[in-house]
C-alpha cells in the first residue's frame, strides 16, 4: 500500500515510514500546496490535510497534526504548539515558554490526531495519546520538540521522551498509537 504524507517535512516521512510497518510511505509533491491549519482540533487540521493531498494526488493519503496540551495552562499549546511561542518560534523558545507557564510535575498530554482520506470518499481520523508530566528542567538529546521536559507515565525511571531510544519512545508515543491505531482499521477494512 502506498500513502501520501501531507507534508515535505523530511523527518516526518521517515517517522510514519517507520510506524507504518509494510506501508510505502511518500512525502507531498511540490506542486501541491498545503491549507492553513485554521481548526480548533487536531483532528479537524488533520483531516482538511489529508483530504488536500489525496484530491491533488489521485491516490490515498495521511496527515497528522499533533502537539502537547498542558492540564495547568487549560490544554495548551495544543492546536499551536509549533507555535506557542509565537510565529516562527523555535522548539527552545516554545518549550522555555510551556517550563515559565506551567508547575513541575503537571500534567501533560501528547495527542496525535492521523487522518486517513481516500479518493473514494473514505476517511478515517485516529486519535493517539501519550499521558506524563512535566520536568523540571529539560533533559536528553533525542527527540525534539517538548521531548526534553515531557515525562511519560509509561517510563518507570524518571527519563524525559528525549532519554528513550527511538524504538521505545515509538513504542508509547501518541505518534505511534495513532499509526498503530490507523493500521489496524486499515487492514480491518
Amino acid at each position: 500500500m502506498r500513502l501520501v504524507l501531507s507534508t515535505r517535512n523530511a523527518h516526518k516521512v521517515r517517522e510514519f515510514a517507520g510506524l507504518l510497518d509494510g506501508v510505502d510511505v511518500a512525502p507531498l509533491p511540490d506542486e501541491v500546496e498545503l491549507p492553513p491549519e485554521t481548526g480548533d482540533t487536531f483532528a479537524e487540521n488533520a483531516l482538511v490535510k489529508a483530504r488536500t493531498a489525496a484530491a491533488a494526488t489521485g491516490g490515498a493519503a495521511i496527515a497528522d497534526d499533533s502537539g502537547i496540551e498542558s492540564a495547568a495552562l487549560g490544554g495548551a499549546p495544543g492546536v499551536r504548539s509549533a507555535r506557542f511561542a509565537g510565529e516562527g518560534a523555535t522548539d527552545g523558545e516554545n518549550l522555555a515558554l510551556l517550563l515559565r507557564g506551567a508547575p513541575t510535575g503537571s500534567p501533560l498530554a501528547y495527542v496525535c490526531a492521523l487522518a486517513y482520506a481516500a479518493p473514494d470518499g473514505t476517511e478515517h481520523v485516529v486519535v493517539g495519546r501519550c499521558t506524563g508530566t512535566l520536568a523540571a528542567e529539560p533533559r536528553g538529546s533525542g527527540g525534539f520538540g517538548y521531548d526534553p521536559a515531557f515525562l511519560p507515565d509509561d517510563v518507570a525511571d524518571g527519563r524525559t521522551m528525549a532519554e528513550l531510544s527511538p524504538a521505545e519512545k515509538d513504542a508509547i508515543s501518541h505518534r505511534g498509537r495513532a499509526a498503530r491505531g490507523l493500521l489496524a482499521l486499515l487492514s480491518a477494512g
